[in-house]
């Protein structure tokens, strides 16, 4: 017959305390005044007894629920498409399950609803939020901000005063496109991996722009296209340059994810890459290198953007201060742009 497993009543008796000394000793509840001697009775009890504290039991003598929640903005286009998240759901679970917190995912694919992020917050599920893909027109944030509840961003909102984890976004793209434009491409096309009202998205676009107003380039309406996370809307915003009087001969995507649609598109239809239309990504996701050909992107620190996010966060939730972090891309060079140097 299988031993029952121990309880803190058990414990209790064999250390000769109450089941309340047993909580307050093995949740080290602080401000509460209980002798070495007893500490370590209770200590050695449970010790015994191979008793644990659930979960459940530390949470109700901390207050705390040892849950942080995340939330995805687009969030079920973006987890069956958007191959960055691994990686950066690595990073967040590799920090939370360090620091004894669990994660509680939560997917918003329509931020004037709230629902995804209100609840976790109302019912208090959760101790703070890391919410993913903001938006700049959410009315929530500056609640939430008002409130001093524990909430860290992925992805920078301009006069934000929430602390955020990011890449330098526009100076990624600003780097890509000013490759494309060193290797003499004088048409370039931009194709965005989000609504432009997403922050990431934002300031992929604002790198573009950029990298033309140096190299007094216009900035051609018809040359840019709003797609979304998955591949399908890469290969439509691609077709849609081809259909123009006067196509592109080299494409920006701000996803590598778009990247895929978009050279699926070029190729559909006849044409080469990087021979006739060069194709530039972002993230350098693990599918980059094997397209055909290999697919020229900016690289982004996915694991360290999600291990950075909870960290961040955690030290919020435990009463400590919390500053914005940005991290560095790279660019990846290789043959679907046509060049391998780095001009």
């Amino acid at each position: 017959m299988a031993r029952r497993q121990a309880r803190s009543l058990d414990v209790a008796k064999l250390a000769g305390v109450s089941r309340t000394t047993v909580s307050f000793v093995l949740n080290d509840v602080p401000g509460v005044k209980i002798t070495d001697e007893t500490r370590q009775r209770v200590l050695q009890a449970a010790r015994e007894l191979n008793y644990y504290p659930t979960a459940a039991a530390r949470s109700l003598a901390s207050g705390k629920t040892k849950r942080i929640g995340l939330v995805l903005g687009e969030g079920k286009k973006r987890l069956s498409a958007d191959a960055f998240l691994p990686a950066f759901l690595q990073g967040i679970t590799a920090s939370v399950h360090r620091r004894g917190y669990l994660l509680v995912l939560q997917m918003a694919e329509d931020v004037p609803s709230h629902e995804a992020y209100v609840r976790l917050i109302r019912e208090q599920q959760v101790d703070g939020l890391i919410l993913s893909g903001p938006r700049s027109d959410d009315p929530l944030l500056s609640e939430l901000a008002a409130d001093a509840f524990p909430l860290i961003l992925h992805g920078r909102l301009g006069r934000c005063d929430i602390p955020c984890v990011d890449v330098d976004n526009e100076a990624g793209a600003y780097r890509a496109v000013t490759h494309l434009i060193g290797l003499g491409h004088r048409r370039l096309g931009f194709v965005s991996n989000a609504p432009l009202s997403y922050s990431g998205a934002q300031a992929r676009f604002a790198g573009y722009k950029h990298a033309l107003a140096e190299h007094m380039l216009p900035l051609e309406d018809e040359l840019v296209r709003t797609a979304a996370f998955m591949p399908e809307a890469g290969q439509a915003a691609m077709q849609e340059l081809l259909a123009l009087p006067e196509r592109p001969t080299a494409v920006f995507a701000a996803s590598d994810v778009v990247a895929i649609g978009v050279m699926s598109a070029i190729q559909a239809a006849g044409f080469k890459i990087p021979e006739d239309i060069a194709v530039v990504g972002f993230d350098d996701i693990f599918l980059a290198a094997h397209t055909q050909p290999p697919l020229t992107t900016v690289r982004v620190p996915a694991y360290g953007l999600g291990w950075t996010a909870a960290e961040l966060l955690i030290s919020l939730i435990e009463g400590d201060e919390a500053s914005s972090v940005t991290l560095e891309t790279e660019l990846v060079i290789r043959d679907s742009c046509g060049s391998r140097d780095g001009r």
